[in-house]
């Protein structure tokens, strides 16, 4: 069972090294367990962007990516499959960026009328679902049941080895064909009462951007559907490519969180988040002293106080949010490549290779090498790259 992001061990890993209070002592040596965590880390609430986010599964080759199909049928949500259109079905080669056989798939081609009315023309039929390498599914309605031509699709797709990915509140579409039985997914939060009292055994992790259970896929709601298709581009061709995509879009390469913020914390009535100077110089000065002292300093609090304040503003403890800026910006370094480890360790903060290996592999379950190896600079030749 694989998949993106963390959450520490499963949901309890954050409540654990929220007492790790020490700041400037980053932890102890641990020998590196390797699983992966299965989902993707939970965000900030603050107008801070970190520098990059959430980690991906750690194959030894990257899956294939060429050809991706989109299922649609009577009710469909258009933003949602406007989403795989936008990243997967332009062609951006002149930009040195990957292409893909891009399909819209319905039982019938024709007219195919969307939750807001309007009809839009599926141009396929479902011929490009038996060969796509990914395929997509987006929400149609929450009381849409999926036919029994589209179920068999499906898990034929899985059978054969692609992937299946949902978007939205699709989680309910693969859960009532039966893809989601013994994993976990994801959805929409608004939704998360409704599918977990339509499918009380499946678990649903509704405070995160996406799930990756193994060959399916599921996403939050709406935008976090960006974040998966880029997510899979980045997995496939690394993070060049993903970046290149999402800055055509305008749009963030990769989010640090999920949606925990929008789920728990209220709308705070004023307009500007008063951390958010200390924050942005934090986040500049991540190779600096960032204990608690120094930021409440900077802030012009007390400690007790800055540290109130702090969880209040980004729902988390200084200290885990000055370690997940410096495990980001050591992913960042990683994937340019063309500096040590021990380069890597010093710049983004955590002192020596081994406080990074430490640091990442409990954060990542991945070692800082096998990071580099996947998604850092790949030669020209590498067939994954070339388009």
């Amino acid at each position: 069972m694989t998949a993106v992001g963390t959450q520490g061990d499963r949901q309890n890993d954050d409540a654990g090294e929220d007492c790790e209070e020490d700041h400037d002592a980053h932890g102890k040596n641990s020998t590196l367990v390797k699983f992966w965590p299965l989902v993707a880390e939970r965000t900030v609430s603050v107008d801070f962007l970190p520098i990059c986010g959430q980690t991906v599964r750690m194959d030894d080759v990257r899956p294939v990516l060429r050809s991706v199909a989109v299922i649609i049928d009577d009710g469909v949500a258009a933003f949602e499959l406007a989403i795989p259109c936008e990243v997967f079905g332009i062609d951006r080669v002149a930009e040195g960026l990957p292409a893909f056989e891009f399909s819209v798939c319905s039982l019938t081609p024709g007219p195919v009328r969307t939750s807001h009315g309007f009809h839009l023309i599926a141009s396929h039929d479902m011929a490009p679902v038996e060969t796509a390498d990914l395929v997509i599914v987006p929400p149609c309605g929450l009381d849409y049941v999926p036919p029994a031509e589209i179920v068999a699709a499906l898990h034929r797709a899985v059978d054969r080895g692609a992937r299946v990915a949902s978007l939205c509140s699709g989680a309910f579409t693969l859960a009532r064909a039966g893809l989601l039985e013994g994993r976990r997914s994801t959805t929409h939060w608004f939704y998360e009462a409704a599918f977990r009292a339509e499918f009380p055994e499946i678990e649903c992790l509704a405070d995160v951007l996406y799930v990756e259970d193994g060959p399916v896929i599921s996403s939050a709601g709406t935008a976090a559907g960006i974040d998966l298709c880029l997510h899979l581009i980045r997995q496939a061709y690394g993070a060049e490519a993903a970046n290149g995509i999402a800055r055509r879009m305008v749009f963030q390469p990769q989010r640090d969180g999920g949606q925990a913020q929008f789920v728990r914390t209220p709308l705070r009535e004023q307009t500007a988040h008063p951390l958010a100077p200390v924050l942005d110089w934090a986040g500049a000065n991540l190779n600096g002293d960032l204990s608690i002292a120094k930021l409440a300093a900077r802030a012009a609090m007390s400690q007790r106080t800055f540290a109130r304040r702090f969880r209040e503003e980004t729902g988390t403890t200084p200290h885990q949010w000055v370690l997940r800026q410096r495990i980001a910006l050591a992913e960042q370094l990683l994937e340019t490549g063309g500096i040590s480890m021990e380069q890597v360790a010093q710049r983004s903060g955590f002192g020596s290779a081994a406080m990074l290996r430490h640091h990442f592999g409990r954060r990542r379950r991945t070692t800082p090498v096998a990071y580099r190896r996947i998604f850092g600079p790949r030669p020209q030749s590498d067939e994954h790259v070339q388009i």
